[in-house]
This record gives C-alpha cells, sequence and structure tokens, in this order.
C-alpha cells in the first residue's frame, strides 16, 4: 500500500507541473522554481510533513520535496544554531543530494558520448 500511495501522491504532483507546461505560458524552470518555492511554504505552515507522512517518496522525491528538504533543515539548523542557521541550513540539508546529482552528472558525460540533434 505504501508503493501505492506514493505513487498516487507523487504522480499527482507531476501531472499539475505537466499541465502547468502544457496550459499555461510558464516555462519548465519557473515550474521548477514554483514547485521548490511551494514546498518550503507549505513546510513553513506545517502543511508539507503530513504529506510526507501519508506518501513518504511519493512527495519527498518530487521538486516540492526538495523545498520541503531545504525547509526542514533550516529549521533544525535555526533551533541548533540561533540566527546563523537561517544561512547554513539549507545548504546542509541540501548538501548530499546536490553533491549526489553533480556526482552523477558528471558520470554520466564522462561514461556516454553525446550525440548531436538530427536536424
Amino acid at each position: 500500500m505504501e508503493y501505492f500511495k506514493a505513487f498516487v501522491v507523487g504522480g499527482l504532483i507531476c501531472v499539475v507541473g505537466q499541465i502547468l507546461i502544457d496550459k499555461t505560458k510558464l516555462t519548465p524552470a519557473r515550474i521548477l522554481v514554483t514547485f521548490v518555492v511551494l514546498g518550503v511554504v507549505l513546510q513553513l505552515f506545517g502543511l508539507y510533513q503530513p504529506l510526507v507522512d501519508f506518501a513518504k517518496a511519493g512527495a519527498t522525491v518530487p521538486l516540492t520535496g526538495f523545498g520541503y528538504n531545504l525547509c526542514k533543515g533550516m529549521e533544525k539548523a535555526v533551533s541548533e544554531n540561533g540566527f546563523m542557521g537561517i544561512f547554513t541550513g539549507a545548504f546542509t540539508a541540501g548538501a548530499a543530494g546536490l553533491c549526489a546529482a553533480v556526482v552523477f552528472g558528471f558520470l554520466a558525460a564522462v561514461i556516454f558520448k553525446p550525440k548531436p540533434k538530427s536536424q
């Protein structure tokens, strides 16, 4: 049942993104930024944590989950370090994921040969 909940919630988040791409003039980059900010704002008001508790990876893997992760890291750092946590918390929380993205992106670029687009 956990897989089903994760699939449905993650799928719905992606459906919203696809609808925004298809039906609005927003660029994909703006939609991605909107999703990250939405995750932060929802976590700030305590609305995203119940979704994470319900859907687990279905809520943490999409970009809204990245915003949630940044906000959680900042909340933790502020409670531990005070005002300085505002500047360090998001970086600490997102460091592993960002590092993995850079390393795996580099490895993919080294291993696979890019092909030019055919016109």
